[in-house]
């Protein structure tokens, strides 16, 4: 039996790229895209610059001499903006994530894909970090698109040592958010057999960002991030985006046309499809793959003035002004985030604001509820969870009020002495009259805990005794 070896030629050719960086045999297509130096990339570039500068800079600055930023995973910390949140901060964790996520939506939602453009680090570093090293071995400064040099071995060896040095110097820089810069330095500056762990996240990072830079490059955008996907739940037709007017610029002028012949102002240049980080045609409409970099409307304003047309063809607008729809400032989402967005950040400056400098539970443990003496007092065993919250050692206190008539005994004085960020549980008698309990079986009192800065904090618990 002979079996039919299927011809090659009988396959349908895809009528397009399926991806901007795959070519029609499923081949990588490496985008080299030419540089439009216009307004809006030098707005661009000092924003990027900008950027770089506070990335590398905040994990040294401190506030109250806690970090600005410190995402401490291993000790289970979280410092921002010099506060401190621990585990058991759930709430203002949660109302912190909520809070960045309602703003991204909101920003969204006004400006479009203003962080994919202005500040996400794969597009700040790409273009205005790696893209000009590429230029500047390819012999294509300030120009882009086609390499002018072969590339041989020696210059393909320069180009990964300089992409080497810049990822370790950005992995470290990308580490100190998680680890303290001090422990940072000392294990730069020290063997990696001694903290090989840190060594392979270090290595691991580096890895990472090389494979990035060097290969993956603008597919991370295209394939890997979901914002892109998100887009078309937080856009509507009035959000802010970078479009081209098919009112204005259709019919393309395909060859030479005088003016009056009906033609519209797109010259067919192909300029805004060469200058494109992501390789596609911004006159297809609104896409994706679209990270609203600028760089088609810097390219078409070139154009146009040099041949005698207004700017704009390629401008930021949105979908109702393209179709000659009038501008809404006013409508659903620019009304119901803003709200949100404000009872979420009113929520998270009221628990910042009223969160003391220590934590205080009573918890009652397991075991005999209480116990009665012959001469009519009782007794329960609690014990106090304490948490030191600020950035120095406290010694706390733990009084009863005197009009109660509960006297609380401290069972283990030396854990009242706690460390920064350290977290204890303290066992304490508390001692009282049975007659307190008569009826109800419970008497709800409250303790007082302070710290030797001030932080005071009152803790009501339930005294159980006889009926």
């Amino acid at each position: 039996m002979t079996k039919t070896v299927p011809d090659n030629d009988a396959l349908l050719e895809s009528p397009q790229h399926v991806l901007s960086t795959m070519e029609r045999d499923g081949s990588r297509r490496w985008l080299r895209p030419r540089l439009s130096t216009g307004s809006w990339w030098q707005r661009r570039r000092v924003v990027a610059y900008l950027l770089m500068v506070v990335f590398v800079l905040v994990p040294h600055l401190r506030i109250g001499g806690n970090p600005v930023i410190l995402l401490d995973i291993a000790a289970r910390e979280f410092t921002i903006l010099g506060r401190t949140f621990l585990p058991t901060d759930t709430l203002l964790l949660a109302l912190l994530m909520l809070t960045v996520f309602v703003s991204i939506v909101l920003v969204t939602a006004v400006a479009g894909r203003a962080w994919c453009g202005w500040a996400c680090p794969q597009t700040v570093y790409m273009e205005f970090l790696f893209r000009p090293i590429d230029r500047l071995f390819e012999g294509t400064v300030g120009k882009g698109g086609k390499a002018k040099r072969s590339g041989g071995a020696a210059l393909q060896i320069a180009r990964f040592g300089v992409y080497v040095l810049l990822c370790g110097f950005l992995a470290h820089t990308f580490l100190a958010y998680f680890v303290r810069t001090d422990q940072l330095t000392e294990w730069v500056t020290s063997s990696p057999i001694q903290h090989p762990i840190a060594f392979a996240v270090m290595t691991a990072t580096l890895g990472l960002m090389l494979f990035d830079f060097m290969f993956f490059r603008e597919q991370l955008c295209l394939i890997a991030c979901p914002y892109g996907r998100f887009q078309s739940v937080m856009l509507d037709e009035q959000s802010l985006i970078v479009a081209y007017d098919p009112v204005r610029g259709e019919p393309r002028k395909r060859g030479k046309h005088l003016p009056g012949d009906g033609a519209g102002d797109c010259v067919d240049c192909n300029q805004c499809v060469v200058v494109c980080p992501t390789g596609i045609d911004i006159r297809d409409g609104l896409q994706m793959e679209c990270v609203n970099c600028t760089q088609c409307i810097d390219a078409c304003d070139d154009v146009m003035e040099k041949v005698g047309s207004p700017k704009g063809l390629i401008r930021y607008s949105s979908q109702d002004s393209i179709a000659g729809k009038a501008k809404k400032m006013f409508r659903a989402r620019t009304i119901v985030y803003p709200v949100i967005l404000l009872l979420l950040m009113s929520g998270l400056v009221f628990a910042i604001s009223t969160k003391s400098g220590f934590d205080a539970r009573i918890i009652r443990p397991g075991g005999a509820p209480f116990t009665v003496y012959a001469d009519g007092t009782a007794s329960n065993e609690f014990r106090v969870r304490l948490v030191n919250r600020t950035s120095e050692p406290q010694d706390y206190s733990l009084i009863a009020d005197a009009e109660q008539n509960v006297t609380i005994e401290v069972l283990d004085e030396e854990k009242m002495s706690l460390e920064p960020g350290e977290s204890v549980l303290v066992p304490v008698h508390v001692t009282f009259k049975g007659s307190m309990t008569r009826g109800s079986g419970r008497k709800v009192v409250a303790a007082t805990i302070s710290d030797q800065s001030d932080n005071v904090r009152e803790v009501e618990f339930s005294l159980l005794g006889p009926r």
